[in-house]
C-alpha cells in the first residue's frame, strides 16, 4: 500500500529563500516528504519555545 502525503502549499520567492536559509530545504522537498516536514516542524517548535523562555526570563528581570 503507498500513501502519497503531500500539502498544497502556495509560496512566495521570499518564502522559498527563507525556507532554504532557515532549514535548507525547498518548499517542494517540503510539501512531498513527510519526514522533513516533521524535522523542520520539530526545529521550529524548539525554535519557538526557546524564544518564549528568553521573553519570559527577560520580563521577569525588568519586573524585579
Amino acid at each position: 500500500m503507498v500513501f502519497i502525503n503531500t500539502l498544497d502549499i502556495q509560496y512566495t520567492n521570499g518564502m522559498e529563500k527563507a525556507m532554504h536559509e532557515a532549514h535548507g530545504v525547498g518548499y517542494e522537498t517540503y510539501k512531498q516528504k513527510h519526514e522533513m516536514r516533521m524535522k523542520i516542524e520539530k526545529s521550529r517548535e524548539e525554535e519557538y519555545l526557546k524564544s518564549q523562555r528568553l521573553i519570559s526570563d527577560l520580563e521577569r528581570k525588568i519586573h524585579t
